[in-house]
C-alpha cells in the first residue's frame, strides 16, 4: 500500500476513543495523533469535548479554525433508547461544547416494532439541534435484518442526516462488507455511509471504503500506521 493510499484512509477516519473508564490524557493522546496523521476527526465521549476543544485549539493555534482537527462525539450511546427529547439536548450540548460532527444511535426497540415514521422524526429533531454540524445515524447493524437495514438506509436518505453508519462497536457486531455493501446499493439522495466497528486493518479499511464507505469509525488504523511506520525504520 502506497504512502498516499495510506493516507487517503487517515483522512477518511474518525479516529475514535470511546472506552468507558477513557482518561483525559487518554484523549488528549487521541487528538496527538489525530493532529499528526491528519483524520477526518476525532470520536470521543460528550464529556471531554470542550476540554479537547480547547487543547486542539491551543496547539493549532496557527492553523485556520476551518481546518483544524474536527471533534466527533455520541449522543443517545450505545443503545439508543434515550427520548428524542434527551437526545436533541445531548446534540445541542455537544456542538455548544465544540463538536463539529455528532453520532446518534437510533432506538432499535423502534425498527422491530416498524416504528419507522418515529424514527424519521426523530432524526429530523436531532438534525435541527446541531445547528449545521454533520449528523451520522447510527442503526446497528448487528441486530437488525437485511430487510431492516434497507430500510433504515430508505429512512435516513429522506432524513436531514448526512450520514447512515453501520455499528457503535458495543453491541456485539461491527461493520461488515456485505452489510456496506448492501447499504450502498439502498442509499440515495447523496446520503453518505460510515463503517464503524471492528475495522482494524489497513487491508479492510481500504475495502470498506471501496464499497462504498466515506468515513470510517476505528480506534485501531492509526495503531496499523504506526506499526508500519515502525516497521519501514528497521
Amino acid at each position: 500500500m502506497t504512502d498516499r493510499q495510506i493516507q487517503d484512509i487517515l483522512a477518511h477516519s474518525d479516529h475514535t476513543l470511546l472506552a468507558v473508564d477513557a482518561k483525559l490524557k487518554d484523549v488528549q493522546q487521541i487528538a496527538d495523533e489525530g493532529m499528526k496523521y491528519g483524520t477526518a476527526s476525532i470520536c470521543i465521549p460528550a464529556s471531554f469535548v470542550a476540554d479537547i476543544k480547547t487543547y486542539i485549539d491551543d496547539r493549532q493555534a496557527d492553523i485556520a479554525e476551518a481546518d483544524r482537527l474536527k471533534i466527533c462525539t455520541v449522543i443517545g450511546f450505545p443503545n439508543g433508547y434515550d427520548t428524542t427529547a434527551a437526545k436533541c439536548f445531548m446534540a445541542q450540548d455537544a456542538v455548544k461544547n465544540g463538536a463539529a460532527e455528532v453520532d446518534m444511535v437510533i432506538n432499535i426497540g423502534w425498527v422491530k416494532d416498524g416504528k419507522y415514521d418515529d424514527i424519521l422524526d426523530e432524526i429530523n429533531q436531532v438534525k435541527a439541534h446541531c445547528d449545521g454540524r454533520l449528523l451520522k445515524v447510527i442503526v446497528e447493524i448487528c441486530k437488525l435484518t437485511d430487510e431492516e437495514i434497507i430500510k433504515m438506509c430508505d429512512v435516513v436518505s429522506k432524513s436531514d442526516a448526512e450520514y447512515i453508519k453501520t455499528s457503535t462497536g458495543f453491541a456485539g457486531g461491527g461493520a461488515t462488507f456485505e452489510a456496506v455493501k448492501l447499504m450502498s446499493e439502498h442509499v440515495y439522495d447523496d446520503t453518505l455511509i460510515k463503517a464503524a466497528g471492528g475495522i482494524s486493518s489497513l487491508e479492510d479499511a481500504e475495502e470498506f471504503m471501496r464499497l462504498g464507505a466515506s468515513r470510517l469509525g476505528t480506534s485501531k488504523i492509526v495503531g496499523a500506521v504506526k506499526r508500519l511506520e515502525s516497521v519501514n525504520n528497521i
